[in-house]
């Protein structure tokens, strides 16, 4: 007994002490470690390589450019009028350029997942796979505001490795990952590094995605390639670096795998043209002045401002001044990553908000639907007798705003197209000019603007709004 008594504390601390390190328990602590022995250091990464790359391809792109010649008989007025065939047209010389990307292998059928700017404008795509063998392919869908395309190459039937899609949203900071792809064109290669943030966003990359960054080496090539866990799925795919030189200085970025899940989904199912969900609300981060301002104990969330009023936050009840703190219990910080939330489910799935209104947080539901495009864009160019020769003009509404880039809440008239040389380009038209009134008269819609143009040579006096500043002029005369 009294040996017994003596051991009893031990065992107990003992207990104690392996409760606290989680040694044997199957915890998240126990999946990521810090290496603590030179034998853990020198452990490598090969055998995750080596399940990885069969499913990681390089694509080749090529598109014919004309190269005119001559450029002192290359008048844009002369061609305008007389065409490009006639005695005094520029010479024209035909050349192939050629890009490289990389691409991920998603589907055995031969479904490959790259960027959109990888393949953009190209002629002809090429897959190449790990053991060289080459693939004409063909282009399922894309969706250029996220950087994605999907392509399809025919495999006779043979299956083709792939790679898993791993949830992305289970990625941590500090996690290791492996970067694949095709640097420079010299051929498949491998780097390691870490995450080094989540739901990041930045200027000049992508709207509605929340990048994964990450210090692995990434160059120009790796576009469109794998970013993998040490499991060997995919957890991203890499489309972006930050670079004062062209090279990398240890910031790339990568869509999340989350988001490429939806996008192959919607790309096998026959989907062209990706349909994004369309919140009909300005949005903006907030920042230290606005949560002070909204008692907010610190800054999360993004500020509710304009709202359209027959959109989805409309019908929500979504109010001027709401703060958007979650979508789907996934937080968000700003409109890029309230965008990307949205977007991981498809049309029609409602979604479940976080807001706070008046210092109350609440749940609401938003329903998922696509932007309206009433009214109809009624695409019209002018032809070369009429008064806005060459240019090329359209209904604004939120839909087809979106689609050009443009301000969703805008409305009336916008130049979508000027021809190089015409009437309309003398006049300093550009596409995203708006019409707003021509003689006087209110240009609300197309129809109106043909209705209010004189016949052509007559002088008229136009209305246009250009970069927010509204510019008057006189036509002819």
């Amino acid at each position: 007994m009294k040996r017994s008594g003596m051991r009893s504390p031990t065992v107990r601390l003992w207990l104690i002490l392996l409760v606290l390190l989680g040694v044997g328990l199957p915890s998240a602590a126990q999946e990521r470690r810090v290496p603590d022995s030179q034998a853990q250091v020198q452990l490598s990464f090969a055998p995750v390589v080596r399940a990885v790359v069969p499913a990681v391809v390089n694509i080749q792109t090529s598109r014919n450019v004309t190269q005119r010649g001559r450029p002192l008989l290359s008048d844009p007025l002369l061609e305008f009028f007389f065409g490009q065939g006639g005695p005094r047209a520029p010479s024209e010389r035909r050349r192939v350029e050629n890009s490289l990307g990389s691409g991920v292998l998603l589907a055995s059928e031969g479904v490959v997942v790259t960027n959109n700017h990888v393949i953009e404008n190209a002629d002809e795509i090429t897959v190449i796979l790990s053991d060289r063998r080459a693939f004409q392919a063909k282009l399922l869908s894309r969706d250029e505001r996220a950087d994605l395309a999907f392509l399809r190459i025919d495999t006779k039937g043979e299956k083709l490795p792939t790679l898993e899609l791993a949830r992305s949203d289970d990625l941590q900071v500090g996690d290791l990952v492996l970067a694949v792809g095709n640097p420079f064109g010299i051929g498949q290669t491998v780097t390691s590094g870490i995450v080094s943030a989540t739901n990041r966003s930045a200027e000049g990359l992508e709207r509605d995605v929340s990048f994964i960054q990450t210090d692995a080496a990434i160059n120009p090539g790796n576009s469109g390639g794998a970013l993998v866990d040490l499991q060997g799925r995919l957890v991203g795919i890499n489309t972006a670096i930050f670079s004062r030189s062209g090279g990398s200085i240890g910031i790339g970025f990568a869509i999340p795998a989350d988001l490429v899940r939806v996008r192959l989904q919607q790309a096998v199912s026959g989907a062209k043209e990706v349909s994004r969900p369309w919140l009909g609300a300005d949005l903006q981060s907030v920042d230290v002045g606005i949560a002070e301002s909204l008692n907010m104990p610190r800054p999360r969330g993004v500020l509710v401002g304009r709202v359209w009023p027959h959109g989805a936050a409309a019908d929500a009840g979504l109010l001027t001044g709401d703060v958007i703190l979650s979508v789907d219990g996934g937080p968000v910080d700003d409109p890029a990553s309230f965008g990307y939330r949205m977007s991981l489910q498809p049309l029609g799935t409602p979604a479940r908000l976080e807001i706070l209104r008046r210092g109350k947080q609440r749940s609401i539901e938003l329903p998922r639907s696509a932007a309206p495009e009433q009214p109809a864009p009624e695409l019209t160019r002018f032809g070369r007798n009429e008064a806005l020769a060459g240019a090329t003009i359209a209904n604004m509404s939120p839909g087809f705003n979106e689609r050009l880039g443009l301000d969703p809440f805008e409305t009336g008239v916008v130049v979508v197209e000027v021809e190089r040389g015409s009437p309309a380009a003398y006049m300093n038209l550009e596409p995203g000019d708006v019409i707003v009134g021509i003689d006087g008269a209110k240009t609300p819609d197309v129809r109106s603007v043909k209705k209010a143009l004189p016949r052509a040579g007559r002088p008229f006096r136009m209305a246009v709004k250009s970069g927010g500043r509204l510019y008057q002029f006189r036509v002819g005369g």
